[in-house]
């Protein structure tokens, strides 16, 4: 595609620094996790019940202790480090950035919900269930935005310094 960020930055396959190849390796085990929770939302779409609710709470909150980590060591060091090159509040930073907030206010809501599910109803079980199944597909179009142009993006614009502090950095939290 001509003109396209991807094509100026190199859209082919694109050989990943430690840093942006960690990033990346996180992904598959929070996409497995993210496939139980579809599992179980869509199941409650169809037959609201507590007790699936209750399960799915749990798996969501383990959710959230292996996102949250990986979350921060994208938009506390990748996106800051990328921001240099590509500026600040508009592109492809701001757009990933609007994508984490989308996907964790759909969490956010969704066990703000989960605090009291006594009188919750049917629909209403339903209706929190799709916020998780939501947050599905927010978070896997999101990866798959990172690996195929955010990842091969910063690996061409980052220097070999830069690349060696972002693995220091990432993994210091």
């Amino acid at each position: 595609m001509e003109g396209c960020m991807s094509s100026m930055m190199g859209n082919g396959s694109v050989a990943l620094s430690r840093g942006l190849k960690q990033l990346k390796e996180e992904h598959p085990p929070l996409l497995a996790m993210l496939e139980e929770l579809l599992r179980i939302s869509l199941k409650i779409e169809e037959s609201p019940d507590k007790a699936a609710f209750n399960l799915l709470t749990e798996k969501v909150r383990s959710f959230i202790q292996a996102l949250d980590p990986h979350s921060e060591r994208e938009e506390g060091v990748l996106f800051r480090m990328m921001e240099q090159y590509l500026g600040k509040g508009t592109g492809p930073i701001a757009v990933m950035e609007y994508e984490h907030d989308q996907a964790k206010g759909y969490i956010k809501t969704y066990m703000e919900a989960a605090e009291n599910t006594e009188n919750m109803t049917g629909n209403e079980i339903a209706h929190h269930a799709g916020l998780i199944k939501n947050a599905y597909y927010t978070l896997t179009q999101h990866f798959a935005k990172e690996e195929n142009i955010l990842f091969p993006m910063a690996e061409n614009l980052l220097s070999e310094n830069e690349k060696t502090e972002l693995y220091n950095k990432i993994n210091e939290i």
